[in-house]
Protein backbone atom coordinates (compact mmCIF):
# COMPACT_ATOMS: atom_id res chain seq x y z
CA UNK A 1 0.00 0.00 0.00
CA UNK A 2 1.68 3.06 -0.77
CA UNK A 3 0.53 5.84 1.82
CA UNK A 4 -1.22 9.10 0.18
CA UNK A 5 1.29 11.55 0.51
CA UNK A 6 0.25 15.43 1.88
CA UNK A 7 1.97 18.35 1.44
CA UNK A 8 1.23 21.09 4.39
CA UNK A 9 2.08 24.17 2.78
CA UNK A 10 1.24 25.69 6.15
CA UNK A 11 3.07 29.24 6.32
CA UNK A 12 5.17 28.37 3.42
CA UNK A 13 3.40 30.58 1.23
CA UNK A 14 5.27 33.33 2.12
CA UNK A 15 2.99 35.77 1.93
CA UNK A 16 2.51 35.35 -1.61
CA UNK A 17 -0.39 34.11 -3.65
CA UNK A 18 1.75 33.60 -6.28
CA UNK A 19 4.27 31.65 -4.40
CA UNK A 20 1.33 29.28 -2.74
CA UNK A 21 0.21 29.28 -6.54
CA UNK A 22 3.21 27.94 -7.70
CA UNK A 23 3.78 25.60 -5.12
CA UNK A 24 0.14 23.84 -6.11
CA UNK A 25 1.81 23.29 -9.51
CA UNK A 26 5.47 21.65 -8.84
CA UNK A 27 3.65 19.35 -5.54
CA UNK A 28 1.01 18.21 -9.12
CA UNK A 29 4.74 18.15 -10.86
CA UNK A 30 6.69 15.96 -8.85
CA UNK A 31 3.88 13.59 -7.83
CA UNK A 32 2.32 14.81 -4.19
CA UNK A 33 -0.99 13.13 -3.58
CA UNK A 34 -2.72 15.99 -2.15
CA UNK A 35 -1.95 19.39 -0.59
CA UNK A 36 -3.12 20.85 2.45
CA UNK A 37 -3.71 24.53 3.51
CA UNK A 38 -4.57 25.96 7.33
CA UNK A 39 -7.44 27.85 7.41
CA UNK A 40 -7.79 30.70 9.78
CA UNK A 41 -7.24 34.14 11.46
CA UNK A 42 -4.80 35.41 14.06
CA UNK A 43 -8.46 36.61 15.95
CA UNK A 44 -9.96 33.47 15.63
CA UNK A 45 -6.97 31.17 17.08
CA UNK A 46 -5.52 33.87 20.41
CA UNK A 47 -5.60 37.34 21.89
CA UNK A 48 -3.83 40.16 20.11
CA UNK A 49 -2.24 40.21 23.91
CA UNK A 50 1.72 40.08 24.66
CA UNK A 51 1.26 38.72 28.39
CA UNK A 52 3.44 35.86 29.16
CA UNK A 53 0.60 33.15 29.05
CA UNK A 54 0.32 34.48 25.17
CA UNK A 55 4.27 34.88 24.62
CA UNK A 56 6.12 31.27 23.27
CA UNK A 57 8.93 30.01 25.35
CA UNK A 58 11.72 28.06 24.19
CA UNK A 59 10.81 26.85 20.76
CA UNK A 60 11.30 27.98 17.28
CA UNK A 61 9.29 31.07 17.66
CA UNK A 62 10.59 31.49 20.99
CA UNK A 63 9.35 34.93 22.02
CA UNK A 64 6.95 36.05 19.90
CA UNK A 65 3.53 36.59 21.15
CA UNK A 66 1.18 33.80 19.31
CA UNK A 67 -1.04 36.67 17.65
CA UNK A 68 2.00 37.83 15.67
CA UNK A 69 3.28 34.24 14.65
CA UNK A 70 -0.31 33.18 13.46
CA UNK A 71 -0.27 36.92 11.60
CA UNK A 72 2.95 36.03 9.90
CA UNK A 73 1.49 32.48 8.81
CA UNK A 74 -2.08 33.06 7.81
CA UNK A 75 -3.21 32.61 4.72
CA UNK A 76 -5.62 35.42 3.82
CA UNK A 77 -8.76 33.78 3.22
CA UNK A 78 -9.42 35.45 0.36
CA UNK A 79 -6.73 33.31 -1.44
CA UNK A 80 -8.63 30.41 -0.92
CA UNK A 81 -11.53 30.32 -4.22
CA UNK A 82 -8.37 31.05 -6.51
CA UNK A 83 -6.42 28.21 -4.40
CA UNK A 84 -9.28 25.28 -4.74
CA UNK A 85 -10.10 26.63 -8.73
CA UNK A 86 -6.11 26.00 -9.60
CA UNK A 87 -5.98 22.50 -7.78
CA UNK A 88 -9.59 21.64 -9.57
CA UNK A 89 -7.95 22.40 -12.82
CA UNK A 90 -4.38 20.30 -11.62
CA UNK A 91 -6.06 17.59 -10.93
CA UNK A 92 -4.85 17.62 -7.78
CA UNK A 93 -6.15 17.04 -4.30
CA UNK A 94 -6.76 20.38 -1.79
CA UNK A 95 -8.01 20.29 1.49
CA UNK A 96 -7.29 22.38 4.63
CA UNK A 97 -7.30 22.30 8.45
CA UNK A 98 -10.06 24.21 9.88
CA UNK A 99 -9.94 26.26 12.75
CA UNK A 100 -13.25 27.94 13.15
CA UNK A 101 -17.12 28.06 12.36
CA UNK A 102 -15.99 30.76 9.64
CA UNK A 103 -13.52 28.89 8.15
CA UNK A 104 -15.60 26.21 8.13
CA UNK A 105 -18.49 27.72 5.82
CA UNK A 106 -15.73 29.30 3.82
CA UNK A 107 -14.31 26.40 2.85
CA UNK A 108 -18.19 24.57 2.88
CA UNK A 109 -18.95 26.68 -0.02
CA UNK A 110 -15.38 25.98 -1.93
CA UNK A 111 -16.30 22.40 -1.84
CA UNK A 112 -13.55 21.09 0.32
CA UNK A 113 -13.32 17.24 -0.62
CA UNK A 114 -12.09 16.64 3.77
CA UNK A 115 -10.66 18.60 6.75
CA UNK A 116 -8.07 17.99 9.04
CA UNK A 117 -7.97 18.62 12.37
CA UNK A 118 -4.84 19.92 14.43
CA UNK A 119 -3.74 18.38 17.66
CA UNK A 120 -4.09 21.54 19.87
CA UNK A 121 -7.43 21.52 18.10
CA UNK A 122 -9.00 18.31 18.87
CA UNK A 123 -10.26 19.36 22.29
CA UNK A 124 -12.47 21.35 20.45
CA UNK A 125 -15.70 19.56 21.03
CA UNK A 126 -18.01 22.25 19.53
CA UNK A 127 -16.10 22.94 15.89
CA UNK A 128 -15.43 19.11 15.50
CA UNK A 129 -19.36 18.66 15.66
CA UNK A 130 -19.35 21.11 13.09
CA UNK A 131 -16.83 19.27 11.23
CA UNK A 132 -17.52 16.11 11.59
CA UNK A 133 -21.30 17.35 10.52
CA UNK A 134 -19.94 17.72 6.74
CA UNK A 135 -20.05 13.96 6.95
CA UNK A 136 -16.82 14.40 4.92
CA UNK A 137 -13.35 12.41 6.03
CA UNK A 138 -11.83 13.81 9.22
CA UNK A 139 -8.05 13.91 9.87
CA UNK A 140 -7.25 14.21 13.57
CA UNK A 141 -3.73 14.76 14.35
CA UNK A 142 -3.46 13.14 18.01
CA UNK A 143 -0.26 14.77 18.57
CA UNK A 144 -1.15 16.15 22.10
CA UNK A 145 -4.11 14.68 22.97
CA UNK A 146 -4.55 12.17 25.54
CA UNK A 147 -6.45 8.82 25.44
CA UNK A 148 -9.51 10.20 26.77
CA UNK A 149 -9.50 13.45 24.49
CA UNK A 150 -9.10 11.31 21.44
CA UNK A 151 -11.98 8.78 22.98
CA UNK A 152 -14.10 11.95 23.19
CA UNK A 153 -13.23 13.37 19.60
CA UNK A 154 -14.17 10.20 18.24
CA UNK A 155 -17.19 9.71 20.45
CA UNK A 156 -18.65 13.41 18.93
CA UNK A 157 -18.11 12.13 15.24
CA UNK A 158 -19.79 9.17 15.32
CA UNK A 159 -22.27 11.25 17.18
CA UNK A 160 -22.26 13.23 14.21
CA UNK A 161 -22.71 10.20 11.97
CA UNK A 162 -18.94 10.46 10.81
CA UNK A 163 -17.06 7.68 10.55
CA UNK A 164 -14.44 8.47 7.99
CA UNK A 165 -11.92 8.98 10.39
CA UNK A 166 -8.05 9.08 10.22
CA UNK A 167 -5.66 8.79 13.21
CA UNK A 168 -2.54 10.83 12.59
CA UNK A 169 0.33 10.54 14.88
CA UNK A 170 2.08 13.41 15.63
CA UNK A 171 4.93 14.69 18.03
CA UNK A 172 4.16 18.45 18.57
CA UNK A 173 7.67 19.80 18.79
CA UNK A 174 8.99 21.61 15.56
CA UNK A 175 11.52 20.22 14.46
CA UNK A 176 10.46 17.07 16.45
CA UNK A 177 13.65 15.27 17.71
CA UNK A 178 13.55 11.92 15.84
CA UNK A 179 13.91 9.96 19.39
CA UNK A 180 10.81 11.37 20.22
CA UNK A 181 8.87 9.95 16.80
CA UNK A 182 7.59 7.14 18.67
CA UNK A 183 6.60 5.43 15.03
CA UNK A 184 5.54 2.62 16.44
CA UNK A 185 3.02 4.29 18.67
CA UNK A 186 1.03 4.85 15.15
CA UNK A 187 0.06 1.39 14.04
CA UNK A 188 -1.49 1.34 17.81
CA UNK A 189 -3.51 4.50 17.00
CA UNK A 190 -5.79 1.97 14.42
CA UNK A 191 -5.37 -1.33 16.76
CA UNK A 192 -6.64 0.81 19.90
CA UNK A 193 -9.49 3.49 18.27
CA UNK A 194 -10.49 0.72 15.00
CA UNK A 195 -9.67 3.65 12.52
CA UNK A 196 -7.25 4.36 9.35
CA UNK A 197 -4.10 5.73 10.59
CA UNK A 198 -1.00 7.37 9.63
CA UNK A 199 1.47 10.10 10.25
CA UNK A 200 1.81 13.61 10.43
CA UNK A 201 5.67 14.24 10.65
CA UNK A 202 7.63 17.14 11.94
CA UNK A 203 11.19 15.56 12.36
CA UNK A 204 14.01 16.51 9.18
CA UNK A 205 14.26 14.96 6.54
CA UNK A 206 12.36 12.18 5.71
CA UNK A 207 13.68 8.97 7.35
CA UNK A 208 10.23 8.68 9.69
CA UNK A 209 7.74 8.75 6.65
CA UNK A 210 9.72 5.51 5.21
CA UNK A 211 9.14 3.67 8.32
CA UNK A 212 5.96 4.56 8.78
CA UNK A 213 5.27 3.38 5.07
CA UNK A 214 6.72 0.13 6.62
CA UNK A 215 4.21 0.30 9.46
CA UNK A 216 1.42 0.40 6.78
CA UNK A 217 0.38 4.48 6.86
CA UNK A 218 -2.23 5.39 4.68
CA UNK A 219 -1.38 9.12 4.78
CA UNK A 220 1.99 10.43 5.48
CA UNK A 221 1.68 14.84 6.04
CA UNK A 222 4.56 16.89 5.80
CA UNK A 223 5.62 20.42 5.63
CA UNK A 224 6.60 21.78 1.94
CA UNK A 225 8.37 24.92 0.88
CA UNK A 226 9.47 25.85 -2.92
CA UNK A 227 12.52 27.14 -2.27
CA UNK A 228 13.78 27.35 1.36
CA UNK A 229 15.35 30.71 0.58
CA UNK A 230 11.99 31.77 1.28
CA UNK A 231 11.99 33.53 4.87
CA UNK A 232 8.56 31.84 6.08
CA UNK A 233 7.91 30.13 9.95
CA UNK A 234 7.74 26.92 9.51
CA UNK A 235 11.34 26.89 6.79
CA UNK A 236 13.14 25.00 9.06
CA UNK A 237 11.63 22.38 9.49
CA UNK A 238 10.15 22.11 5.88
CA UNK A 239 10.94 19.82 2.90
CA UNK A 240 11.94 21.77 -0.32
CA UNK A 241 10.92 20.89 -3.85
CA UNK A 242 14.21 18.23 -4.24
CA UNK A 243 13.42 16.80 -0.60
CA UNK A 244 10.19 16.30 -1.35
CA UNK A 245 10.23 14.61 -4.46
CA UNK A 246 12.69 12.62 -3.23
CA UNK A 247 11.01 11.78 -0.09
CA UNK A 248 8.10 10.39 -2.20
CA UNK A 249 9.84 8.64 -4.57
CA UNK A 250 11.34 6.89 -1.27
CA UNK A 251 8.15 5.94 -0.29
CA UNK A 252 6.62 4.55 -3.58
CA UNK A 253 10.12 2.49 -3.80
CA UNK A 254 9.88 1.81 0.23
CA UNK A 255 5.70 0.12 -0.70
CA UNK A 256 7.01 -1.58 -3.56
CA UNK A 257 10.12 -3.33 -1.78
CA UNK A 258 7.47 -4.35 0.47
CA UNK A 259 4.99 -6.19 -1.66
CA UNK A 260 2.07 -8.25 -0.44
CA UNK A 261 2.26 -10.59 2.70
CA UNK A 262 1.05 -13.53 0.87
CA UNK A 263 2.70 -13.51 -2.61
CA UNK A 264 1.83 -15.92 -5.10
CA UNK A 265 5.12 -18.52 -5.67
CA UNK A 266 7.30 -16.64 -8.30
CA UNK A 267 7.90 -17.97 -11.67
CA UNK A 268 10.59 -15.89 -12.74
CA UNK A 269 13.54 -18.23 -12.33
CA UNK A 270 12.01 -21.33 -11.95
CA UNK A 271 13.19 -22.66 -15.17
CA UNK A 272 16.64 -22.88 -13.18
CA UNK A 273 15.59 -25.45 -9.98
CA UNK A 274 16.96 -28.94 -10.39
CA UNK A 275 15.26 -32.16 -12.15
CA UNK A 276 15.84 -35.35 -12.81
CA UNK A 277 18.02 -36.08 -15.97
CA UNK A 278 18.62 -39.46 -17.83
CA UNK A 279 22.92 -39.08 -17.41
CA UNK A 280 23.65 -42.77 -19.10
CA UNK A 281 21.31 -44.17 -21.66
CA UNK A 282 18.75 -46.84 -21.32
CA UNK A 283 16.59 -49.36 -23.16
CA UNK A 284 13.11 -50.09 -22.98
CA UNK A 285 11.91 -52.26 -20.15
CA UNK A 286 15.50 -51.60 -18.29
CA UNK A 287 15.37 -50.41 -14.81
CA UNK A 288 16.21 -47.29 -13.24
CA UNK A 289 18.87 -47.17 -10.70
CA UNK A 290 21.18 -43.97 -9.32
CA UNK A 291 23.66 -44.55 -12.30
CA UNK A 292 21.00 -43.92 -14.32
CA UNK A 293 19.46 -40.11 -13.10
CA UNK A 294 20.89 -36.99 -11.23
CA UNK A 295 19.47 -34.05 -10.33
CA UNK A 296 20.44 -31.28 -12.43
CA UNK A 297 20.01 -27.76 -13.61
CA UNK A 298 17.35 -26.69 -15.51
CA UNK A 299 13.66 -27.48 -14.38
CA UNK A 300 12.42 -29.80 -17.31
CA UNK A 301 12.09 -33.38 -15.76
CA UNK A 302 10.34 -34.88 -12.55
CA UNK A 303 11.45 -32.92 -9.05
CA UNK A 304 14.04 -34.55 -7.74
CA UNK A 305 12.03 -35.49 -4.92
CA UNK A 306 10.45 -38.37 -6.95
CA UNK A 307 14.02 -40.16 -7.70
CA UNK A 308 12.99 -42.15 -4.42
CA UNK A 309 9.61 -42.89 -6.66
CA UNK A 310 10.89 -44.08 -10.13
CA UNK A 311 13.95 -46.00 -8.76
CA UNK A 312 13.67 -50.02 -9.41
CA UNK A 313 10.75 -49.52 -11.91
CA UNK A 314 11.23 -50.01 -15.44
CA UNK A 315 11.46 -47.26 -18.52
CA UNK A 316 8.86 -47.51 -20.87
CA UNK A 317 11.01 -46.72 -23.68
CA UNK A 318 14.43 -46.24 -25.23
CA UNK A 319 16.04 -42.81 -23.43
CA UNK A 320 18.88 -40.54 -24.40
CA UNK A 321 21.88 -39.14 -22.31
CA UNK A 322 20.98 -36.04 -21.04
CA UNK A 323 16.90 -36.86 -21.57
CA UNK A 324 14.49 -34.51 -18.73
CA UNK A 325 12.63 -38.17 -16.92
CA UNK A 326 8.98 -37.49 -16.80
CA UNK A 327 6.23 -39.63 -15.37
CA UNK A 328 5.90 -41.73 -18.66
CA UNK A 329 9.08 -42.33 -19.00
CA UNK A 330 8.47 -45.29 -16.21
CA UNK A 331 6.22 -47.96 -15.72
CA UNK A 332 4.02 -48.39 -13.07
Amino acid sequence: MIPLIVAELSANHANSLEIAQKSLITLKGIGAGAAKLQTYTPDCMTLNCSKPPFTIQGTLWDQQSLYDLYTKAAMPLEWHAPLFELARGLDLLLFSAVFSLKGLELLEKLNCPMYKIASFEITHLELLHQVASTQKPLILSTGIATHGEILDALEVCYKAGNSQITLLKCTSAYPAPLQEANLLAMPMLGQTYNTAYGLSDHTLGYLSAIIATTLKASMIEKHFILDKSLDTPDRAFSLDTKEFQEMIQAVQDTAKALGQPNPPPPVQGRQFVRSLFVVKALKKGEILTKQHLQALRPSAGLAPKNLSLVLGRKVSKDLEYGHPLSWDDVLD
